[in-house]
């Protein structure tokens, strides 16, 4: 989406035959590498909304580092950057090695960050697609094709469930006028290659020449949503308030917020919802004041296999500096501040469970449905 008027994607693929050249602009700095050979380059989100840098992915090693550090995050863009984790695997790949060493590397991306089902699924993709062939160069060459074709189904499938959800916009506009919206971290074009899951609705919903506003939680610790969330919005001209994680349910009390609207990271096939944590405490909250709470989802979120997400649903445990310390800009660099005793014990998970009762839909590619398998499965009978 827009950065000071001019389009950009969270990941975009080089080659030393098309090399992609960056819109300079005062505020813009340069890559931290150029792009010498077969590489992605992502935003390293790391250094939002203070400094845009961009970093040029070469090697698994480099794509595995950079998930982990977050340097790009949200469900599906850590998908397709991880089939270019594999693609770039084959830097280390010759006849002696067989599929079990893709397998490895597979593990090792997949470790990076266990919660997010959608790597699997790219992941599994790519794998599928090397064991179809006999010699390095068709592996290679498949790999890479099924890699640019999640980059391009993420972004169709974002732009889709844009449509699909942008009429709960309408419905509410139609009632009440102005409609304002509660989202909790960061579901935007920033977490996808392009457009976003919940923003794909607000874009669509401000096209439409929707009065609309965004509450946008903090999300503490690592406050994706003040650092992220805001900047995408006021990049492309979305009004929104920066509230603390706990303002919410307030909100919701005085009748200041019309609907909820949240990505995720897994859905059970019974639809239970992983999402950053805090999510689960905004359902509640949502729930006991009569307000949509819908979750917005590429079908790759999809857990085929799992049942009861509360009790199934693997959750990242972080580093205890996330919530010691908080980043800021200060002196023209971003520093880090203690905010605690430094001796502090600190338990922190990445995400929570929010059970199916308290969602009231799941907005997904193919439409919108009940968070139940009766529901998930009317929309994709071919994976019941």
């Amino acid at each position: 989406m827009l950065i000071n008027g001019i389009h950009y994607a969270s990941v975009s693929y080089n080659s030393a035959e098309n090399e992609t050249e960056e819109t300079t602009s005062p505020w813009l700095p340069p890559s931290s590498t150029k792009s010498t050979s077969e590489s992605i380059r992502i935003i390293d989100q790391r250094f939002l909304p203070f400094q845009l840098i961009f970093q040029d992915l070469s090697t698994s090693d480099e794509v595995i580092k950079a998930i982990k550090d977050m340097q790009v995050r949200g469900a599906p863009l850590i998908g397709v950057t991880a089939a270019f984790g594999l693609v770039f695997a084959f830097n280390d790949y010759d006849d002696n090695h067989n599929n079990y060493f893709f397998e490895e590397i597979a593990k090792k991306i997949l470790n990076a960050r266990p919660t997010a089902v959608n790597t699997e699924y790219c992941i599994g993709k790519v794998l599928s697609a090397i064991k179809r062939h006999d010699s390095v160069s068709d592996k290679k060459i498949a790999a890479l094709k099924t890699a640019l074709d999640l980059l391009e189904e993420d972004k169709t499938i974002c732009r889709q469930i844009g449509d699909n959800g942008v009429d709960l916009i309408k419905e509410i506009s139609q009632r009440k006028g102005k409609v304002n919206i509660l989202t909790h971290c960061n579901a935007g074009w920033l977490a996808c290659v392009d457009y976003g899951t919940v923003t794909s609705i607000i874009y669509k919903a401000q096209q439409a020449g929707i009065d609309l506003h965004v509450w946008v939680d903090e999300t503490r610790p690592k406050n994706q949503g003040a650092r992220l969330t805001v900047w995408e919005l006021n990049q492309n001209g979305v009004a929104n308030t920066l509230i603390t994680d706990n303002a919410g349910g307030h909100l919701m009390q005085k009748g200041l917020v019309d609907i909820v609207l949240v990505g995720c990271d897994r859905v059970t096939k019974d639809g239970d919802v992983a999402n950053k944590i805090g999510t689960y405490l905004k359902a509640l909250a949502a729930w006991d004041n009569n307000i949509p709470f819908y979750v917005a989802l590429p079908s790759s979120t999809i857990d085929w296999q799992m049942e009861d997400g509360t009790r199934n649903i693997p959750i990242e445990n972080r580093d205890d500096s996330e919530v010691k310390y908080v980043e800021g800009w200060c002196d023209n660099e971003i520093k880090s501040v203690l905010i605690t005793d430094k001796e502090a014990s600190v338990l922190n998970p990445g995400f929570d469970v929010t059970p199916a009762k308290y969602i009231t839909g799941l907005i997904t590619e193919r439409g919108v449905c009940k968070a139940n398998q009766e529901g998930i499965s009317s929309l994709f009978p071919e994976k019941a």
